[in-house]
């Protein structure tokens, strides 16, 4: 792999496989504790824990992930480390002589790269930006995974705001053989360079492709999976979002639009009532835990892939 993953695009489609091998091992030996072949794998080596966005699930999975590897967690606040206090470069410049990896949280994914860009050694893991999630895409592909077994051929729509989640998934769907729809009101789109990068990777029958009508988006799927509509940093268009995705709602009466047996997907936290309901985020076609429990087992896969096998 290269030194850092900041995008899906970072691996190649057999690196992405692997990285979902490794994971479905991982959850395998979880139960050996520390008697599991890599629970010594980063060899008491540190990881920092870069965030100035809230988080749960990423903080929490992160933290586990490089413990049960027999590594070690260093938390410096955000505001002596990507708050401007010092130039970003000097900081990860800094942190490469006392760290392994650097995971960062951060709004602007440019942030991250020059971050990543500044060191030679250290490895920098985009644990969510504004333009991309990837460790979330991992953990959708193992949990498709393990209900599908195969994910060629399978259909996959996004319904709502062509966001951050939106495009790590286009990203590793067309790797795996995904077809991936997007249905989102006019001028919330999927943006045109992510279907261009799409195109670039070649060699596969999947599509990525951009829907306005929900309905049709979501006619034949096997999946379906939302996303809050307001992220955070836009809260001041919360109201003129409520109002153009008040149609993309996942409930029970678009759900029906699938195949029969189609998954529910959502990446949390779920606002209730606005994009999804109770209704579907409860039902049994929802598969929102095992995705965010596989969020642990791909971060471990990861960090095992850039840290141990590197």
């Amino acid at each position: 792999m290269k030194k850092d993953f900041l995008s899906i695009l970072d691996m190649t489609p057999e690196d992405l496989t692997h990285c979902l091998d490794l994971a479905a091992r991982l959850k395998t030996d979880r139960p050996l504790g520390r008697n599991a072949p890599t629970s010594t794998a980063l060899d008491g080596r540190h990881v920092a824990m870069l965030f100035d966005k809230p988080s749960l699930r990423t903080l929490a999975t992160f933290e586990i992930a490089v413990r049960e590897l027999g590594g070690n967690i260093i938390e410096p606040p955000a505001d002596s480390t990507l708050g401007g206090r010092e130039a970003l470069s000097d900081v990860a410049l800094n942190l490469e002589r006392w760290v392994a990896a650097a995971v960062i949280r951060t709004f602007a994914q440019g942030r991250q790269m020059e971050f990543a860009r500044a060191t030679s050694r250290l490895h920098v893991v985009n644990a969510l930006s504004d333009d991309e999630h990837p460790c979330q895409a991992l953990a959708d592909m193992l949990t498709l995974r393990e209900r599908w077994g195969t994910l060629a051929g399978k259909t996959l729509t996004f319904v709502g705001d062509g966001n951050n989640v939106a495009t790590s998934l286009a990203h590793a769907g067309a790797m795996l053989g995904l077809t991936i729809r997007v249905a989102s009101p006019e001028g919330y789109e999927l943006p045109d360079r992510v279907i261009a990068e799409v195109a670039a990777l070649g060699g596969s029958t999947a599509r990525t492709e951009r829907f306005t009508d929900p309905e049709a988006a979501v006619a034949g799927a096997d999946a379906v999976y939302t996303d809050t509509w307001t992220s955070m940093g836009q809260e001041d268009e919360s109201a003129a979002r409520r109002q153009a995705f008040l149609p993309y709602q996942a409930n029970a009466a678009l759900m029906s639009r699938a195949k029969p047996g189609a998954l529910f997907l959502h990446c949390l936290p779920a606002h209730r009532g606005e994009e999804v309901t109770d209704e579907v985020i409860d039902s049994p076609a929802s598969v929102v835990l095992d995705q965010s429990e596989n969020r642990l087992h791909t971060e471990k896969a990861l960090l095992a892939m850039l840290l141990a096998e590197s």
